[in-house]
This record gives C-alpha cells, structure tokens and sequence, in this order.
C-alpha cells in the first residue's frame, strides 16, 4: 500500500503538526500483566485519538480548490477530517448516527465540521455521507482508504523505531486502518513482531472473516466501545489483516470496563472503550504472554463521561 520512502514522507507531514505521542512502559500495568508492557498513547493527539494522522496526510494531498470533503463516523474519524480541514481550508461535513455520543458531536463541531445525524447505525449514516457525495459534489472519505492508512501507519513507526524488540502488538480493528498500517510498518522495517487484532465480542466481523479466511457478511455490531461498533469488514483491509496479523482475539464489553478502569488506576490515563480494548485482550492472554515485551495500542480517550460512569462507576 506504500513504500518506505512514502511512510517517511507522511511522517514528515506528521510532525509539521502533531509532537509524537508518548510511549511508555508502565510498571503498574505490567505487574498487573505479568508482562513488559508499553503503551503507545494516542489519546494524547491533539484530536484524542490516532485517526488525525490520516486526516492530516489526506488533506495535505487534496487538489487544489477542492470544494469539499464528507464522510461518516461515530467520532473519532470525523474530529481527524474536521482537524485537518480547518488547516488547509477545506469545509467538512459529518455525518453520525442518530443518537451519536454528544461530547463527540460538540468536538467534532468544534473542530469546523458540519454535522447531519442519519440513520440507526453508523453503516446507515455511511450510506446517507456517500449519497450527499454524490448530490453535493463533495469527495466522500472512507474510514479505511490508503492516504488514511498511510498516516495512521506513522505511530507504528514512532513505536518501532523506539521498540524495534516488541514480541506482539495489540492494535484495536474498527474498520483497520490501525491494524493494516501497523502490519504494514512491521513489514517494511523487517521486523518479526506479531501483530493481534482486538475487537469487542459484540462487534466480530473481521475475527469472523479472519476464522473463515474470506469476508463474512451479515454480522452484528453490538458493543458499548463505539470506536470498533463495525460490522462489515473493508475488503482491502481483510487482505492486509488475513495476510499479516497473528490472530484476532475478541473481548467482551465487561473485560473492555475493567481495561478503562485498570488504565485510569494505573497510568491515570482516560482511555475509550477501543483504546483500551487491547489492555482487555493482553489480560485474557496473560497466561499466553507472560515474560514478553508487549506493546498497546492506545488508541484514543474520547469516552463520554456518563459512559464513563456506567462502565467503571
């Protein structure tokens, strides 16, 4: 999907913007692990979760005078699109699911963007985004396209670069733009790290289609950790994942509660329910993983608070 040159150039359009988010070995955690943890925190971006990466790469390679950009999210992509439009001047319109998380729909606005809710999920509000696309003239963005992927691949490069001896990374899937580009980084740097996608046990699609070896449709996406409530796998995404990942674990959304609140008690880190499903992933494998060097992603902290509350209060 790029070559090393490419990953290098989007890192340079990376750091024009963003400080590298922090990683650190918590020994807390890795007490509680029974393993050298190091957690890659995302949560720390400027936008609160990784996906701004690829919002900035994208916008940085629009033609010029592009009239507009739309897509469709639960949150965390359209605060990275809404982010990175307001830094080139291009306008962006979201659409959410009625019902959408308010902190994140007051973010995402807060950030420029346009806001319309449509539709009972997130795949009817993608649906809504690709006909408004079309109506308006605006050049929709998928969750998972390689401009995107090439810009969230850079955090995966930061934590090589820093930990080229990780035995396994934990990488939350939503549609795979975190897992594919951690894959991908992996390859490129010759390293032999095994990469494990997390999802929540309510939202399996990919660990389906992973078990089946082909796209499995007609999956549910029931689980409180909105940054992974996917339930259709992206067929390029599934080649990346199917090639290169070691397996995928699947965790349930009471193990997910229990992550949020070991992160907040052991790093005093706010972290969401698809950030800290890795952590709920590692600590279902403790047995597995025990003694190893193990890397998490942390893939944001935009949880609302009286989610917050139901899930660890």
């Amino acid at each position: 999907m790029f070559s090393r040159s490419e990953l290098d150039a989007a890192h340079a359009v990376i750091q024009r913007h963003l400080t590298p988010s922090a990683q650190i070995a918590w020994p807390l955690l890795s007490r509680r692990c029974g393993a050298e943890v190091v957690v890659k925190h995302e949560n720390h971006l400027p936008t609160g979760a990784f996906k701004v990466r690829g919002g900035l790469v994208l916008a940085d390679a629009l033609p010029p005078a592009t009239p507009g950009l739309i897509s469709a999210t639960r949150g965390n992509h359209g605060q990275s699109l809404a982010f990175a439009g307001s830094r080139v001047g291009v306008p962006v319109t979201i659409v959410v699911p009625r019902g959408n998380s308010p902190e994140k729909n007051a973010a995402m606005m807060a950030h420029g963007a346009t806001l319309i809710e449509h539709g009972a999920d997130f795949e009817e509000a993608r649906e809504d985004a690709f006909r408004r696309a079309a109506q308006q003239a605006l050049t929709f963005v998928p969750s998972f396209a390689p401009a995107l992927v090439r810009g969230v691949a850079t955090y995966a490069l930061e934590l090589f670069t820093a930990h080229p001896d990780l035995d396994t990374v934990y990488v939350p899937i939503g549609l795979g733009s975190g897992v594919c580009g951690t894959i991908l980084v992996r390859d490129l740097l010759g390293l032999s790290t095994a990469v494990v996608g997390v999802q929540s046990a309510g939202a399996d699609c990919y660990a389906r289609s992973f078990a089946a070896g082909a796209l499995v449709a007609g999956n549910k996406a029931e689980t409180k950790a909105d940054g992974i409530a996917v339930r259709q796998p992206d067929p390029e995404a599934l080649r990346i994942i199917l090639r290169g990942a070691e397996r995928i674990v699947t965790v349930p959304d009471e193990a997910i509660a229990a992550a949020i609140q070991a992160y907040w008690t052991d790093t005093h880190n706010l972290v969401e329910g698809a950030g800290a499903a890795p952590l709920a992933a590692l600590r279902q494998e403790a047995d597995r993983m025990r003694g190893r060097k193990v890397g998490l992603i942390a893939s944001g902290g935009n949880i609302d608070l009286a989610l917050f509350r139901d899930w660890v209060g």
